[in-house]
C-alpha cells in the first residue's frame, strides 16, 4: 500500500487484519476493572434477585383474596427490605416495602395508592389486582447459570455494577498493552523549558496518552528526538524495545528532515503510508521488528483524528477487544464545503438543535489541522466523503467524541 492515497475503509480493514492479539490473562479485583478487557465469558453464580420481592411500597395480597374492589382485609405483618416474613395468613394483607421479600402466599402487592387504611387499621383495597401485579420474580433481572458479559467484552462502569451483583470481587482480564509515544522534531520542547524563537511545546504525547489511558493501557513516554536519521533509528529500536506498539508524531511526511519513515525501514517494514484521509494524510503504519508501529502526523488535529479512527481499533483488537460499530448520527449540516476533496475529510463540528428541534451541525471557523482549540470547542466530527461539496441543510455523518474516544 506505497502506491496512490489508500482509503480509510481499506486502511482500517488491512490494519483489523495485520493484528496480532496479546492475550496475557491477569486476575484483578473488580474496584480496579475498568476499561479491562474480559478474558473469559462470566455466568451468573447466583440469580438476581435471588428472591421474590416486591417493586413497590404497598400491600402483599393473594389476589384470590381480593375478588372486588372495596375489598377489606386485615394487616397480618410488616416485612421491611432485608427482613424476611412469614408465610401469609388466608384473608390477610402484609405491610411490605419495596426490595422486601414476598411472603409465601402472596400473589400481588397493591400499592399504596391503591389501597386506604380505615380507623380499625383495616386495608381497603381500591384496586383488583391481578397475579404477579408489582412483584419482581426471582431471577428476573439475571437467572442463575446465564451469561452475563462475554470474553473480550471492555468493562464500562455499569458492567462493574452487575458483576457485583453476583458478588463477585475479582475477574479474569487481559493484560494492558504498554504503549511507548515517541515524538519527533528540532522544534519540540518539554513543558517547564523556555521556548526559543521557532519552538513549540509538545502537546500531541499528553492527548495521545489520556486516549490511551481511557483504554485501560499503559503508557511510556520516550520524550522527544531531533530531526537526526541515527538519534531516530536508536530511539524506535529501544522504544521497541520497551513496550507492546510503538507511537511516533511527526517526521513522517516527505521533508528533507522527517526521518522516522526511512528509521523504520531500516529496523522493520513500513505497510501502509498516506491515506485519503483530511486532517492526516501522512498517516503510516508498519512494524520494528515484530512489534507494530504508528506513525502519526505531527499536527495534533491530525493525531487525534487518525488515533481515534484508526489506531484506537486496532489496539483494542490486540489487547482482545470483541470491536463494536463506531457510534454515529445523521444530523443536517449548518454550513458548506464549495470544493470537493479528494480525500475523505473529517471537520470538527458542534450540534445545536434548530428551531424543529433537530440537531444541525456548525462547523468551527479554522479548520486547520494545527488548530487544536477546534478539538475543545467542538463535541463531534462530521464525516465529509472523498469527491462531495456539501450544502446547508445536507445530511451528513457525525461522529461524538464521546464515541470515538
Amino acid at each position: 500500500m506505497h502506491g496512490s492515497l489508500t482509503s480509510i475503509a481499506d486502511a482500517l480493514t488491512f490494519l483489523l487484519a495485520s493484528v496480532q492479539p496479546r492475550l496475557l490473562p491477569e486476575s484483578v479485583e473488580l474496584d480496579s476493572a475498568l476499561g479491562r478487557i474480559l478474558a473469559h465469558d462470566v455466568s451468573a453464580r447466583v440469580a438476581v434477585p435471588s428472591f421474590d420481592n416486591s417493586a413497590m411500597d404497598g400491600f402483599a395480597v393473594n389476589h384470590a383474596d381480593c375478588p372486588e374492589a372495596g375489598t377489606i382485609l386485615k394487616v397480618s405483618q410488616y416485612i421491611k427490605a432485608g427482613h424476611p416474613g412469614h408465610a401469609l395468613a388466608p384473608g390477610t394483607v402484609a405491610r411490605i416495602f419495596t426490595g422486601a421479600p414476598l411472603p409465601d402466599g402472596a400473589t400481588a402487592v397493591v400499592m399504596q395508592e391503591n389501597a386506604r387504611i380505615n380507623e380499625a387499621a383495616d386495608v381497603c383495597i381500591l384496586q383488583v389486582p391481578s397475579a404477579g401485579e408489582n412483584v419482581r420474580r426471582a431471577g428476573h433481572d439475571i437467572a442463575a447459570g446465564s451469561q452475563v458479559l462475554g470474553q473480550g467484552h471492555q468493562l464500562q462502569p455499569q458492567d462493574l455494577g452487575l458483576l457485583a451483583s453476583l458478588g463477585l470481587a475479582s475477574l479474569e482480564v487481559y493484560k494492558p498493552l504498554t504503549v511507548v509515544l515517541l515524538n519527533t522534531g528540532d522544534e519540540l520542547k518539554q513543558q517547564g523549558q523556555p521556548l526559543l524563537p521557532g519552538q513549540l511545546y509538545d502537546s500531541n504525547s499528553f492527548t495521545l496518552a489520556a486516549s490511551l489511558q481511557q483504554l485501560g493501557m499503559k503508557v511510556v513516554k520516550a520524550g522527544i528526538v531531533g530531526d537526526d536519521l541515527q538519534a531516530t533509528r536508536d530511539a524506535l529500536q529501544q522504544a521497541a524495545h520497551s513496550g507492546d506498539c510503538v507511537i511516533t508524531t511527526g517526521g513522517v511526511s516527505v521533508g528533507e528532515a522527517d526521518y522516522v519513515r526511512e528509521a523504520v525501514e531500516a529496523l522493520g517494514k513500513l505497510s501502509l503510508w498516506k491515506l485519503a484521509i483530511k486532517p492526516g494524510k501522512p498517516f503510516s503504519y508498519g512494524h520494528i521488528g515484530d512489534v507494530p508501529f504508528f506513525g502519526l502526523p505531527g499536527n495534533p488535529v491530525a493525531v487525534f483524528i487518525t488515533f481515534a479512527i484508526l489506531v484506537k481499533p486496532y489496539l483494542l483488537k490486540m489487547q482482545g477487544a470483541k470491536l463494536r460499530a463506531q457510534p454515529s448520527l445523521r444530523v443536517h449540516a449548518g454550513f458548506t464545503v464549495s470544493e470537493a476533496s479528494s480525500r475523505q475529510e473529517y471537520l470538527r463540528v458542534r450540534l445545536q438543535q434548530n428551531a424543529e428541534g433537530r440537531p444541525v451541525a456548525h462547523l468551527y471557523a479554522d479548520q486547520s489541522s494545527s488548530v487544536l482549540t477546534s478539538l475543545s470547542w467542538a463535541d463531534g466530527l462530521a464525516v465529509v466523503p472523498v469527491n462531495t461539496v456539501v450544502h446547508s441543510g445536507q445530511e451528513l455523518e457525525y461522529m461524538p467524541f464521546r464515541g470515538l474516544l
